[in-house]
């Protein structure tokens, strides 16, 4: 292997090889302008960083897949074929009629590496997951992080594992009928370890949220987006990824002819063709526009799917009464029945939040709905709560259970956080191990400026840089196994069994959806095909009209029909539900 790097902004370039320290200069590149080459072949696991102009400081290789000191240290020469692959007639899986399970590798199990989180895949399959959604493995500074300060795009975090332990985990999955979804973050870089600009114009003018601009339309731009694209197709390739989840895609600002997310799907276009399995590319989007998502034919950037946060707002409002933030606008019944017949409640409309009209129609004849993401809880909504508490915390167990049912008899693409399928009682809040002090400091100021703005109680804030922020965020597997919890458990099993064996649930059309409901008596109905969603959110008994009902398929607690016998017209049968609970019936 012999290294190079592009580091237009340099004028001498050497590296630092080897133990030893002895340095050796790079040549310009004269078939690539502002790339410089190495003029010697060095071995899987030598160590090597480069001497930027007059600096004695080596830094690691922008393009480093293995840091073993961390994103300060050295990078070493990895043996990308070493691995031998055992997933020869893996063949993907589609998206359409996917199961997402979304895992924090540090905190899925107390081992907190890749290799653990192999120990608990039997339970996913078990559970009916199709698709391991893997928060961003990029290499971070420090030992515990969300993995959103990622500096070192192309390396995965030593304390996971690295590479090995990926390609490990991959297979393992893939084995098992799993397949594997990455997180990935090209919107923002970290704020410890970022040596990009030492090399190059990396970043340009202006801060999205979280830290200064990509450069992705500025000059040299070109081959930063190269680099985000490469680290794209790495991942895909070279570790057999099944897909990627693009972090906020709304941060990246990018006037180009052509958009940075046209140019990656149309990239993975080509290496799905090429490796013969679907790779879906999954954008997080705070701007409710399906351009994401329509095909580029159609003037869209072709990406597979995106997040949709409208239904998760309007479910986790209406589940725990909250109204403040962001939930300003949701937890209506109307406001359900809109997001499940149209996808996007704010599609134009007026949002209390942002103080203006936001997002646009989708045209639900041409969208269907699996191209949408949504989830009763994520690493998002929990992590970004003062004190991290998760839905079980802040609703009740009837109305956590309607939840479920909604969620997984949408026309959506479901997402699990991970715990959620037993009503994991950890507590999952924002946390960090930065080792500077005056980064801590920082991080621990944003927050409170964050949650202040978003109308959360600040006193109520978990200290990130806390070490127990991170050790008491580990899921306790052992409560999976009992009481409420275990029943929770079957419950999820349940409907992702119906979702996958009742046609009636895999029609992804949202103009197939009706929803009927009455807000003063708190009860909803969900026509999906053959079969009826029934919840009753109320705190006591209701008979809930549903005509032609005939039997009852699902019940979170006690329910009956009545009307379908005894001399009655089914048509005028009813669902009588206990309160906060929720049914799934079937008409004829």
């Amino acid at each position: 292997m012999r290294p190079a790097v592009w580091a237009p902004k340099t004028s001498q370039v050497r590296a630092v090889l080897g133990d030893g320290g002895r340095i050796q200069e790079l040549a310009p590149d004269p078939a690539r302008p502002g790339w410089w080459q190495l003029d010697a072949d060095l071995t899987p696991g030598t160590r090597y960083g480069y001497l930027l102009d007059d600096s004695d400081t080596p830094v690691p290789d922008p393009r480093s897949q293995r840091l073993p000191d961390g994103v300060h240290g050295l990078t070493e020469v990895y043996d990308d074929t070493a691995h031998r692959w055992q997933d020869g007639s893996w063949a993907g899986r589609q998206l359409p009629g996917a199961v997402i399970y979304e895992m924090h590798v540090g905190t899925f199990t107390p081992g907190a590496i890749l290799d653990s989180a192999i120990e608990r895949l039997d339970h996913l399959v078990s559970l009916g997951i199709s698709h391991v959604e893997l928060l961003p493995l990029n290499a971070v500074n420090g030992v515990w992080n969300w993995g959103y300060d990622g500096v070192a795009w192309y390396a995965v975090h030593e304390p996971y594992g690295g590479p090995d332990a990926l390609k490990r985990f991959v297979d393992a999955c893939h084995g098992r009928g799993l397949a594997v979804l990455l997180d990935v973050v090209y919107n923002h870089l970290g704020p410890s370890g970022n040596y990009l600009p030492n090399f190059g114009p990396y970043l340009k003018t202006g801060r999205n949220t979280w830290g200064d601009l990509v450069n992705l339309d500025g000059p040299g731009s070109e081959e930063v987006r190269r680099y985000i694209v490469d680290n794209a197709l790495m991942w895909l390739r070279d570790f057999h990824i099944d897909g990627l989840r693009l972090d906020a895609v709304h941060a990246l600002v990018d006037s180009s002819e052509t958009h940075l997310l046209k140019q990656l799907a149309i990239e993975v276009a080509e290496l799905s063709a090429s490796v013969g399995r679907p790779l879906p590319l999954i954008a997080e989007s705070d701007l409710n526009d399906a351009m994401l998502i329509t095909p580029r034919e159609q003037g869209g950037y072709g990406l597979d799917a995106q997040w949709d946060d409208d239904v998760h707002h309007v479910l986790h409002a209406m589940l725990s009464g909250e109204r403040h933030g962001y939930y300003a606008d949701f937890g209506s019944l109307p406001s359900l029945a809109k997001v499940f017949t149209r996808a996007f409640f704010h599609d134009g409309t007026y949002s209390s939040f942002r103080g203006r009209d936001h997002g646009k129609p989708v045209d639900t004849e041409q969208v269907p709905g699996w191209r949408f993401v949504t989830f009763l809880q994520d690493h998002d909504q929990v992590g970004n709560r003062a004190a991290g508490d998760r839905l079980p915390e802040i609703t009740s167990p009837g109305r956590l259970k309607i939840g479920a049912v909604l969620l997984l008899s949408s026309p959506f693409t479901p997402m699990l956080w991970m715990g959620e399928e037993w009503a994991a009682s950890t507590r999952w809040p924002f946390f960090t191990s930065h080792p500077q002090p005056e980064l801590a400091k920082a991080v621990s100021e944003g927050r409170i400026a964050e949650f202040a703005d978003h109308g959360w109680d600040v006193s109520a804030m978990v200290d990130p840089q806390d070490p127990a922020a991170y050790y008491d965020s580990v899921l306790n597997w052992a409560e999976s196994e009992t009481g409420a919890h275990a029943e929770m458990l079957e419950l999820y099993r349940t409907l992702i069994r119906l979702r996958r064996d009742e046609p009636s649930l895999a029609d992804p059309w949202l103009n197939t959806v009706q929803v009927d409901f009455d807000e003063d008596q708190g009860w909803l109905v969900v026509r999906r095909g053959e079969l009826r969603v029934v919840a009753n959110l109320a705190g006591e008994q209701r008979s809930v009209p549903v005509p032609g009902a005939v039997e009852i398929v699902l019940a979170t607690d006690a329910a009956s029909l009545s009307g379908s016998a005894g001399g009655s017209s089914a048509d005028d049968a009813s669902v009588r539900l206990a309160a906060e609970s929720a049914a799934i019936v079937r008409v004829g």
